[in-house]
């Protein structure tokens, strides 16, 4: 069964803008879509083709955007033990999912919290 659109639209969304941050690379291991930044993962962003719930996950070091991402329809700690390192899993076919502005904004603190201090900084000056 196909994402629905609006789901897909979010999803497309968070990842165009996962791909505009400074020295982000879309790479697909394990067959699903990750933006990393300096070799590393910000934001795992599954697969597009509807072979699976789409969904992101983010790093959230922030006690208050944890807690709020978590309390989303269907949001869990991310599994294979990220969850403890504070990575959560965020559904975007759940109804009252959250607005692609919002999942942008903690793709934005997942970024900050993984990326080289001298591209946080290119950030900044956009």
């Amino acid at each position: 069964m196909a994402a629905p659109k609006n789901a897909l639209k979010k999803w497309e969304k968070v990842r165009d803008f996962a791909l505009g941050m400074p020295g982000a690379v879309e790479e697909f291991p394990w067959g699903e879509s990750v933006a990393k930044v300096n070799k590393k993962v910000f934001v795992f962003l599954g697969v597009g083709d509807g072979g699976y719930p789409l969904g992101v996950t983010v790093k959230l070091k922030d006690d208050e955007a944890h807690a709020h991402a978590l309390t989303c329809p269907g949001a869990e700690p991310a599994g294979y033990g990220l969850g403890k390192a504070r990575w959560v899993r965020v559904p975007l076919e759940e109804k009252g999912a959250p607005a692609a502005e919002l999942l942008c904004d903690w793709v934005e603190e997942s970024y900050r919290v993984i990326a080289p201090k001298r591209l946080i900084a290119e950030l900044d000056e956009q």
